[in-house]
């Protein structure tokens, strides 16, 4: 008889397991903390010369639920933005211009197809410099969509949106969040440094999109290579949207779809140009919804019916957001967050000279394990990182930089990271299924950044 072949757990117990850990960690590391000031820019930073040791305060395994309504709590608008976004892009499947749009597409591109990656994970390559991947949960979905109906898998439509994302993210060019927040505590000039920071994202951008490029056209001659080949056998909106593929797009679809792109670029434009927090993304999401089904010609029941369809089919990506910010707030409850952060930064100076700022890149990558905010971990991190570049002989500009790719490339393997099981949530891709895929390029995403972090002290990056 065939053994049954084991199966991943799903990834809300994964996120318990890993919640349980940090409840025992809080009763085995000393808690510590250190003193938090404002600086001058109104931050609210870390006094490296101020961590003390506290009376321990371990997390009651009976508060773990307590404190997981109150990572939902903090991720309430971040919950809202999916579920509305899910809802918007409801209405929009539901009208099939999505459909015929990629119908048509996929028609005329025939055999040039994997032309599409490297377009569009450069759009959200662009637009991630300025904004978080959260932003755009909604339209993985789409772009899943998009691959299949081009000959891919899900993985390649999920990877499109996350791995651009990432590349336009974790280099760092642009975003007022990390960026700007890291190069204040450092007491350096707001965007210095844009230079070394472009051709970081024109490294990265070519070799993801060559790796991503090579796995695309591999699933695309052999189908049942894919980790996702029984899976996305199954997807419903292949089943049920056959019919709208081949139907071609009218005045009614090219309203519809550029009401989507509009709506883009308002959140687009709201975000760098008026300082939009999620709140606004909500909203532009709500309209968006209520324009689209009225161009659609829905009655106002039947938008109110596919809105609240939309928002049922992203419950689970907002609940594994939900359980994710509550590891955080478990290590924050038993304050070993700031003696974990100490302990590894005081390793650095183990190591030679040529190897201290590719360590520093690697010591966030941990870091971002325990605070996956960017700009929370700005605010932890950078204090630190600052005066120890001077005493190791590192450029400030280097370390802030080795807190980008710290903060933003790990994300994307993370069961704890928002970003990732946000769209592996709406795309109902299993976590394992991903990491198959994921492994080998996070692992190159490593060595490229170590290599990087060591050409800009060999430069004198400043």
């Amino acid at each position: 008889m065939e053994a049954k072949k084991k199966k991943m757990p799903h990834t809300l117990v994964i996120l318990m397991g890993i919640i349980i850990f940090a409840v025992i960690l809080t009763w085995v590391i000393p808690s510590a903390e250190y003193t938090r000031v404002e600086n001058a820019q109104g931050v609210k930073v870390i006094d490296p010369n101020t961590f003390n040791y506290i009376e321990k305060t371990p997390v009651n395994p009976l508060k773990v639920f307590n404190l997981a309504i109150e990572g939902f709590e903090k991720s309430a608008v971040l919950i809202t933005v999916i579920l509305f976004s899910g809802a918007a892009f409801n209405i929009i499947t539901k009208s099939g211009a999505l459909q015929s749009l990629i119908g048509m597409v996929s028609r005329k591109t025939k055999s040039k197809e994997y032309l599409f990656i490297p377009i569009l994970t450069l759009i959200f390559g662009l637009i991630c410099t300025t904004q978080g991947v959260n932003t755009f949960i909604g339209f993985a979905p789409i772009m899943v969509m998009i691959a299949i109906a081009l000959g891919f898998d899900s993985i390649v439509g999920a990877a499109i949106l996350l791995l651009g994302g990432a590349v336009g993210f974790s280099t760092g060019t642009l975003n007022v969040n990390t960026t700007i927040v890291a190069q204040e505590i450092a007491g350096l000039a707001p965007y210095s440094g844009i230079g070394f920071r472009a051709v970081c994202f024109v490294v990265f951008y070519i070799i993801t999109n060559f790796m991503l490029i090579k796995y695309a056209m591999k699933i695309k001659k052999n189908p049942e290579l894919s980790p996702m080949y029984e899976l996305d056998k199954d997807r419903s909106y292949e089943k049920e949207g056959n019919d709208e593929f081949n139907k071609p797009m009218n005045t009614q679809k090219w309203l519809i779809i550029s009401s989507l792109f509009l709506a883009l670029g308002i959140i687009v434009y709201g975000g760098i140009k008026l300082k939009w927090k999620l709140d606004e993304t909500a909203a532009v999401f709500i309209w968006l919804s209520i324009v689209a089904g009225v161009i659609a010609g829905y009655s106002p029941s039947t938008i109110a019916k596919y809105f609240v369809e939309g928002c049922k089919n992203m419950i689970g990506a907002a609940l594994i957001i939900g359980f994710a910010r509550t590891v955080s707030g478990v290590l924050s409850a038993g304050n070993i967050m700031d003696t974990s952060i100490h302990a590894m930064t005081q390793g650095i100076n183990i190591f030679p000279q040529i190897l201290k700022a590719p360590i520093m890149f690697i010591v966030n990558l941990i870091v971002n394990i325990f605070i996956t905010s960017g700009s929370g971990q700005a605010a932890a991190i950078m204090p630190i990182f600052a005066p120890l570049a001077d005493t190791v002989g590192i450029s400030r500009q280097t370390a802030v930089l080795a807190f980008n790719f710290g903060d933003g490339f790990c994300n994307y393997i993370l069961p704890t990271s928002t970003a990732l099981m946000g769209v592996l949530g709406a795309t109902d891709i299993p976590y394992d299924k991903w990491m198959i895929f994921m492994g080998k390029i996070f692992g190159v995403w490593v060595v490229v950044g170590s290599i990087l972090m060591i050409a800009a002290e060999a430069i004198g990056y400043i």
